[in-house]
């Protein structure tokens, strides 16, 4: 629990300080001292402390000032207050003013060590507090769900890399395919033998969204007086995230310049905070999400070679969610679940089997948020117990081609009304001919079809196409 807590003494009986100094490093705390008031606030803003052992009484200053005016800034260090004054006045002052405890000179070593382990876990149950506040409002989503081959290896490769505690580690996959929702679950993984990992730090930041200058103050934090506005020091999200994990989303929008203080940061394993000259330690694995093509940006002059080769040693494809059509259903009845509870619309039990079909069948152009957002729609709109084909928005029937009055009760899959053939016997046909264009090269293949070489080897395996065809390079 000790293992990186900070502290920081302020008191100029340089006696004690030592002393202080002494048997706190022992316990296992990283500390820092000052003995001149003066020098003391900006000490605090450099350091950001965990706990402050503040003197009360300094020749030229006072300890309750420079309490009242941090306070003031809401910083959310704890303040153990130092006196040789008996009385209580002074201390029942500081306590108003939000220090968390008070001794009295001459202090016992013991009596310190006590005191402080108290506020350790006092802060730290206010963080936790503070944690389950922020989530309590929203669906806390660290599962990755679905049930296709190509689903199970996402998982089984994710649970690879948190096994490995690996560091640095890419995402790419076209928009709303659920490369926030695969970082978070490997992040859960990674920390999933300690009852505590909810508290483990998870901090996502989108690159594209934010201007380059306050990208950078966000990642890295600020001193006071770095910038005009900056009227106290800020961590930044390094800082913040340590012990845990960043997302950068879109990093592929990412401005060079902002991609060369990354790279000195995963190469040092330090930050240094915007006006700053102190190197800060952080440990964070960073997951990285793109949808662009990196390669391309690399060789376009946009995206740095050596950040390129830095954070994609590991890295996650996935593919669309029309290459993985089994999880439909599944994400279908989660998502139904979910938003049924949220606005309390428990009366709809679930779809009926043709409109599974029809989600089945349907391109997906949006991935997964894209249903998702379908599904929000027909809980909040629809009242019946079971959501048919003739509920669903005509943009989606009309796009997989079916005209829902004509839809057969029935039926076990989608058929095109012109030919009679289904969904599954095209999607074969079209990877039959791509393979014989390509001169059955998988790879060339996969390209022609847009698709990823995993999912073409899966298409194969699934409709038996290498047992129809007797040709060279199909072995897999």
């Amino acid at each position: 629990m000790r293992k990186g807590k900070k502290i920081l003494i302020i008191d100029d009986d340089e006696l004690l300080v030592s002393m202080l100094e002494r048997v706190l490093i022992d316990e296992g705390y990283e500390v820092k001292s000052e003995t001149d008031i003066k020098g003391a606030l900006s000490k605090i803003w450099r350091f950001m402390p965990d706990i402050v052992i503040l003197d009360i009484n300094f020749p030229g200053g006072s300890g309750i000032d420079l309490l009242r005016e941090l306070k003031e800034q809401d910083i959310s260090t704890e303040f153990l207050m130092l006196t040789a004054d008996d009385t209580a006045k002074t201390a029942v002052m500081a306590m108003k003013l939000g220090a968390a405890d008070y001794l009295t000179k001459p202090v016992s070593m013991e009596e310190i060590k006590v005191v402080i382990d108290k506020l350790i876990r006092h802060k730290e149950f206010k963080n936790e507090l503070e944690y389950h506040r922020t989530i309590a409002s929203t669906i806390f989503e660290d599962e990755f769900i679905g049930e296709s081959e190509i689903t199970k290896q996402l998982k089984e490769k994710a649970k690879k890399l948190a096994q490995a505690r690996v560091q640095n580690i890419l995402i790419t996959g076209e928009s709303g395919t659920g490369k926030e929702l695969m970082a978070r679950y490997i992040h859960k993984l990674m920390y999933d033998g300690n009852h505590r990992s909810r508290m483990i730090p998870f901090i996502a930041v989108n690159c594209a969204a934010l201007p380059e200058t306050l990208l950078e103050s966000e990642l890295f934090g600020y001193e006071k007086g770095a910038f005009t506005d900056a009227r106290t020091g800020k961590k930044g999200i390094f800082e913040m995230a340590n012990g845990g994990t960043i997302l950068l989303d879109e990093i592929g929008e990412m401005r060079p310049s902002i991609q060369s203080k990354l790279l000195r940061v995963l190469e040092t394993k330090s930050i240094r905070r915007l006006g700053g000259n102190e190197e800060v330690p952080v440990d964070v694995t960073i997951i990285a999400t793109t949808n662009r093509n990196l390669k391309e940006a690399v060789r376009s002059g946009v995206f740095r070679d050596d950040l390129f080769f830095r954070i994609s040693t590991f890295y996650i494809h996935i593919p669309p969610l029309r290459e993985r059509r089994e999880d439909i259903p599944i994400l279908a009845k989660y998502f139904l679940e979910q938003f049924s509870f949220k606005y309390n619309k428990k009366n709809i039990k679930g779809f009926s089997r043709e409109s599974e079909n029809i989600l089945k069948n349907y391109y997906w152009p949006g991935n997964v948020r894209e249903l998702k957002n379908l599904i929000e729609r027909l809980v909040v709109l629809e009242t019946a117990e079971e959501i048919l084909p003739s509920h669903l928005p005509n943009w989606l029937t009309e796009k997989v081609g079916l005209d829902t009055k004509d839809y057969k009760k029935d039926s076990s899959r989608f058929i095109l009304p012109e030919t009679g053939i289904s969904l599954e016997e095209l999607e074969k046909d079209l990877i039959i001919q791509a393979l014989k264009r390509a001169r059955y090269n998988k790879a060339l293949a996969a390209k022609l079809l847009n698709i990823s070489y995993d999912s073409l080897r899966y298409q194969i395996k699934k409709f038996r196409i290498d047992e129809e065809i007797e040709e060279p390079g199909l072995e897999t």
